[in-house]
């Protein structure tokens, strides 16, 4: 019995993001208008704004795709905390992206068990099949990131992977290629 969707779904788990801007362009902050509104009423919710810093730097790698250190100042400034203690939360979640990434985003299980499963092939076939060619490294067109992850929770149905929000489990080098077809 599968634990998750058998194909990801077209949908992106979020609304595209623009590439990262050079320094020297103005920031354009994450929390005004809708955005702010809802962190306002996360914080009727949690018993303080410290609380509400894992949502909010959700909220801020839905809508630019990664966590910028000038993000991570505005979540710092919003939530009244240092801009060092947010950063500390970013860097120690994977979840978190601290650089741009694609527009999918495939994390391949590399633990024990997906190894012995051929889990190793599976990351060579979406490394050559994307064009990113290195783990971490976007592709040139800008639609794919490839990692390693530390278990995926999905040990039975080896190898996992995780594309954006969607698992996709008993993926074989084979299958890559389908996979990634129904990818938008």
């Amino acid at each position: 019995m599968s634990h998750g969707p058998s194909a990801p779904s077209a949908a992106a788990p979020h609304a595209p993001h623009a590439p990262h801007a050079p320094h020297d362009e103005p920031y354009v902050p994450v929390f005004i208008g809708a955005r702010r509104k809802e962190l306002d009423e996360l914080f009727t919710r949690y018993p303080t704004r410290m609380a509400t810093l894992l949502p909010a730097l959700w909220m801020v790698q839905e809508d630019r795709g990664w966590i910028s250190e000038r993000a991570m100042t505005e979540v710092a400034s919003v939530l009244g905390l240092t801009a060092a203690y947010v950063k500390g939360v970013v860097t120690f979640y994977t979840m978190y992206h601290q650089h741009p990434v694609g527009r999918h985003f495939i994390q391949v299980c590399t633990t024990s068990p997906c190894l012995c499963a051929g889990a190793d092939k599976v990351v060579d076939a979406f490394l050559e099949q994307t064009g990113c060619k290195e783990l971490g490294v976007t592709s040139p067109d800008g639609r794919f990131t490839v990692i390693e992850v530390e278990c995926l929770g999905a040990c039975g149905f080896a190898t996992p992977v995780q594309i954006n929000l969607d698992y996709v489990e008993n993926v074989t080098p084979d299958t890559v290629p389908t996979i990634l077809a129904g990818l938008k």
